[in-house]
Protein backbone atom coordinates (compact mmCIF):
# COMPACT_ATOMS: atom_id res chain seq x y z
CA UNK A 1 0.00 0.00 0.00
CA UNK A 2 1.80 3.30 -1.11
CA UNK A 3 -0.59 5.49 -2.24
CA UNK A 4 -3.61 6.24 -0.16
CA UNK A 5 -7.10 7.24 -2.47
CA UNK A 6 -9.59 9.47 -1.02
CA UNK A 7 -11.63 6.51 0.93
CA UNK A 8 -8.45 5.90 2.65
CA UNK A 9 -7.59 9.07 3.43
CA UNK A 10 -11.56 9.56 4.78
CA UNK A 11 -11.58 6.60 6.97
CA UNK A 12 -8.13 7.72 8.74
CA UNK A 13 -9.62 10.83 9.45
CA UNK A 14 -12.79 9.64 11.12
CA UNK A 15 -11.08 7.12 13.13
CA UNK A 16 -8.48 9.85 14.41
CA UNK A 17 -11.51 11.48 15.62
CA UNK A 18 -13.07 8.51 16.31
CA UNK A 19 -11.08 5.19 17.31
CA UNK A 20 -14.61 3.76 18.62
CA UNK A 21 -16.05 3.79 15.54
CA UNK A 22 -17.78 0.58 14.60
CA UNK A 23 -16.94 -0.99 11.25
CA UNK A 24 -20.98 -0.01 9.95
CA UNK A 25 -20.69 3.94 11.06
CA UNK A 26 -17.16 4.17 9.37
CA UNK A 27 -18.73 2.52 5.92
CA UNK A 28 -21.76 4.74 6.20
CA UNK A 29 -19.33 8.23 7.06
CA UNK A 30 -17.46 7.40 4.34
CA UNK A 31 -19.43 6.08 2.02
CA UNK A 32 -18.80 2.29 1.48
CA UNK A 33 -20.41 -0.84 2.45
CA UNK A 34 -18.89 -2.63 5.37
CA UNK A 35 -17.10 -5.29 3.76
CA UNK A 36 -14.27 -3.09 1.34
CA UNK A 37 -14.18 -0.95 4.49
CA UNK A 38 -13.35 -3.39 6.77
CA UNK A 39 -10.70 -4.36 4.36
CA UNK A 40 -8.99 -1.23 3.49
CA UNK A 41 -8.83 -0.69 7.51
CA UNK A 42 -7.15 -3.74 7.92
CA UNK A 43 -4.45 -2.79 4.93
CA UNK A 44 -4.00 0.84 6.66
CA UNK A 45 -3.39 -1.32 9.70
CA UNK A 46 -0.69 -4.00 8.11
CA UNK A 47 1.01 -0.85 6.25
CA UNK A 48 1.54 0.78 9.30
CA UNK A 49 -0.93 4.01 8.67
CA UNK A 50 -2.64 3.23 12.12
CA UNK A 51 -0.74 2.16 14.47
CA UNK A 52 -2.79 1.38 17.14
CA UNK A 53 -5.88 2.50 18.77
CA UNK A 54 -6.06 4.39 22.41
CA UNK A 55 -7.66 6.21 24.69
CA UNK A 56 -6.81 9.52 25.21
CA UNK A 57 -6.36 10.11 29.55
CA UNK A 58 -6.13 13.68 31.37
CA UNK A 59 -3.35 13.16 33.21
CA UNK A 60 -4.44 15.64 36.07
CA UNK A 61 -7.58 13.39 36.78
CA UNK A 62 -4.86 10.56 37.59
CA UNK A 63 -2.84 12.36 39.79
CA UNK A 64 0.09 13.34 37.22
CA UNK A 65 0.09 16.97 37.83
CA UNK A 66 3.99 17.86 36.49
CA UNK A 67 4.88 18.16 32.86
CA UNK A 68 8.72 18.09 31.94
CA UNK A 69 10.02 18.63 29.27
CA UNK A 70 13.61 17.18 29.91
CA UNK A 71 16.38 17.93 27.17
CA UNK A 72 19.45 14.85 27.83
CA UNK A 73 22.63 15.30 26.16
CA UNK A 74 24.26 11.93 25.41
CA UNK A 75 28.20 11.37 26.21
CA UNK A 76 28.94 9.81 23.33
CA UNK A 77 27.04 9.48 20.28
CA UNK A 78 28.44 5.97 18.87
CA UNK A 79 25.72 3.71 17.86
CA UNK A 80 25.87 1.11 20.39
CA UNK A 81 25.76 3.76 23.36
CA UNK A 82 23.11 5.41 21.71
CA UNK A 83 20.96 2.33 21.59
CA UNK A 84 21.55 1.88 25.41
CA UNK A 85 20.35 4.97 26.07
CA UNK A 86 17.43 4.62 23.81
CA UNK A 87 16.21 1.61 25.23
CA UNK A 88 16.50 2.77 28.42
CA UNK A 89 14.24 5.79 27.99
CA UNK A 90 11.64 3.14 26.58
CA UNK A 91 11.76 1.15 29.39
CA UNK A 92 10.74 3.96 31.99
CA UNK A 93 6.81 4.71 31.87
CA UNK A 94 7.29 8.37 33.60
CA UNK A 95 8.60 9.30 29.78
CA UNK A 96 5.52 9.16 27.97
CA UNK A 97 7.49 10.67 24.85
CA UNK A 98 11.03 11.02 23.58
CA UNK A 99 12.48 12.48 20.43
CA UNK A 100 16.24 13.55 18.69
CA UNK A 101 16.10 16.83 18.62
CA UNK A 102 18.46 19.79 16.66
CA UNK A 103 20.31 21.95 17.74
CA UNK A 104 21.61 21.84 21.90
CA UNK A 105 21.00 18.22 23.40
CA UNK A 106 20.44 14.76 21.90
CA UNK A 107 17.27 13.75 22.92
CA UNK A 108 14.04 16.02 23.96
CA UNK A 109 11.67 14.30 26.41
CA UNK A 110 8.49 14.61 28.32
CA UNK A 111 8.25 13.17 31.79
CA UNK A 112 5.22 13.24 33.81
CA UNK A 113 4.86 13.04 37.74
CA UNK A 114 2.62 13.68 40.45
CA UNK A 115 4.48 16.54 41.61
CA UNK A 116 7.56 18.15 41.57
CA UNK A 117 9.01 16.27 44.52
CA UNK A 118 8.32 13.33 42.45
CA UNK A 119 9.90 14.82 39.34
CA UNK A 120 12.98 16.00 41.26
CA UNK A 121 13.49 12.01 42.89
CA UNK A 122 12.63 10.93 39.59
CA UNK A 123 15.41 13.06 37.77
CA UNK A 124 18.21 12.64 40.37
CA UNK A 125 17.77 8.93 40.61
CA UNK A 126 16.85 7.82 37.37
CA UNK A 127 17.41 10.28 35.04
CA UNK A 128 20.76 11.51 35.88
CA UNK A 129 21.91 8.08 35.81
CA UNK A 130 20.49 6.65 32.70
CA UNK A 131 23.33 5.16 30.42
CA UNK A 132 25.19 7.52 28.49
CA UNK A 133 23.98 10.98 29.57
CA UNK A 134 26.13 13.80 29.87
CA UNK A 135 23.98 16.57 30.68
CA UNK A 136 20.45 17.71 31.55
CA UNK A 137 18.11 20.56 31.06
CA UNK A 138 14.33 20.97 32.31
CA UNK A 139 11.73 22.88 31.66
CA UNK A 140 8.01 22.70 33.11
CA UNK A 141 5.09 23.06 31.54
CA UNK A 142 2.80 25.78 33.32
CA UNK A 143 -0.43 24.56 31.20
CA UNK A 144 -1.16 23.22 28.14
CA UNK A 145 -2.67 25.66 25.23
CA UNK A 146 -2.96 22.33 22.76
CA UNK A 147 -2.18 18.49 23.39
CA UNK A 148 -3.06 15.34 21.60
CA UNK A 149 -3.64 16.82 18.11
CA UNK A 150 -4.52 14.85 15.30
CA UNK A 151 -2.88 14.91 12.20
CA UNK A 152 -4.13 17.88 9.43
CA UNK A 153 -5.66 16.86 6.45
CA UNK A 154 -4.70 18.33 3.03
CA UNK A 155 -7.36 19.11 0.87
Amino acid sequence: METLDAYDLAILQHLQEDGRLTNTELAQRVGLSAAPCWRRVRALEQAGFIRGYRAEIDRHKIGLGVLAFVRLDAAQIGAASMRGLEQAIRERPEIISCHYISGTGTFELQVVAADLEQFSRFAREVLLHLPNVKDMHTSFSLGEVKAGARCPWRS
